[in-house]
């Protein structure tokens, strides 16, 4: 009621003919007998002459119009203040309608929210701002985010914190790694005890993000020859390196050894998540190198499917941000699996 009072006080009630160039305060429904019943005009139309007979039609000789006061700001006004906050680069945006933007992705890449500010946007109240969730894939017209401010009419000055924050706060992040390597450890795989099955799997998922395989060696229990094939593999052009296997706490599991002694920057060995506790993430410089437990050739979705997009996109991935990922960390292992439309990894 208080915010219906409030739009209230900044409508006024005037005859049609004298509305040209006034803002609708509401929606104006036309109803032709088995021909239609929807909204002829809608909320923050300006009228124009031409739309004069037609509301005169639809029985109304008066309407409620926005009395213009240099204190407020009608809601499409700051629907673009909104949207401003928010818009970048490989995104597009509506029309307003009804005083709400959407915003839309044009490319494929990694959608990034600076969570922070759109808290505090949306902690301000009588306004906000909608998002699918951060670390993302997208792919071009999806839809990223949707804004609005709540009543008709807002002061001003309370749009003004808003217009102080360091935008935008949205981002997407194309992919860039186009050329990996799979190191396969294990001597029951070098030996040929046992088809190697892992790699497939690996080059199915890189293929959804258009990623080509182009060095492949498979190496035995060997911590020396896991490190030499990993430096290999980069030296020939490889912007990212997945070691398979060897990744547990056996004593014969060399794999994260051969990752440390390459020199390469260990971010995290263990992460919480299920499936995926043992994963690893590093960096030689600036090529990541992961060591895969064996759950990534098996179960559908594990800890991989959250790092691999943000690690293609060449995202800066802390470790705070992996020990983070605890709540949301568990698959359910559903029938049907839906990820990314789910709760894993959010």
């Amino acid at each position: 009621m208080y915010l219906e009072s409030m739009d209230l006080m900044y409508m006024k009630k005037i005859k049609v003919e004298d509305a040209i160039g006034q803002v609708l305060c509401h929606d104006m429904t036309q109803i032709i007998k088995g021909v239609t019943k929807d909204a002829k005009f809608r909320k923050g139309h300006i009228v124009q002459e031409e739309d004069i007979p037609i509301l005169l039609s639809m029985g109304k000789e008066t309407i409620y119009v926005w009395e213009n006061d240099e204190t407020m700001m009608h809601e499409n006004e700051a629907a673009e203040v909104l949207c401003s906050l928010c818009l970048n680069e490989n995104m597009k945006r509506s029309e307003v309608k009804e005083g709400k933007i959407e915003i839309s992705s044009t490319i494929d890449g990694l959608f990034k929210i600076q969570s922070d500010k759109l808290r505090q946007v949306n902690h301000l109240g009588e306004m906000m701002i909608a998002t699918r969730h951060s670390n993302t894939v997208v792919h071009p017209n999806d839809k990223l985010a949707g804004m609005r401010i709540i009543p008709l009419v807002i002061k001003k000055e309370k749009m003004e914190p808003v217009q102080r924050i360091e935008g935008p706060i949205f981002e997407i992040k194309p992919f860039q790694i186009k050329k990996a390597a799979i190191i396969t450890t294990g001597s029951e795989v070098y030996k040929g005890r046992i088809k190697d099955t892992f790699t497939p799997v690996l080059i199915d998922k890189l293929k959804e993000y258009n990623v080509s395989v182009m060095y492949h060696k498979i190496c035995d229990d060997n911590d020396e020859m896991v490190t030499q094939a990993i430096l290999e593999a980069i030296n020939q052009g490889a912007q990212f390196v997945l070691c398979t296997g060897g990744m547990s706490v056996d004593p014969d599991d060399k794999t994260p050894l051969a990752i440390k002694n390459t020199g390469a920057n260990i971010i995290t060995y263990g992460a919480p998540v299920l499936p995926g506790a043992m994963f690893l993430l590093s960096y030689l410089k600036d090529v990541p190198i992961v060591g895969l437990p064996g759950c990534v050739m098996y179960a559908k979705r594990t800890i991989f499917d959250i790092m691999l997009p943000r690690i293609l996109a060449k995202d800066e991935i802390k470790k705070e941000e992996i020990y983070d990922l605890g709540e949301g960390g568990l698959c359910l292992n559903c029938k049907v699996c839906t990820y990314p439309n789910c709760g894993f990894g959010k």
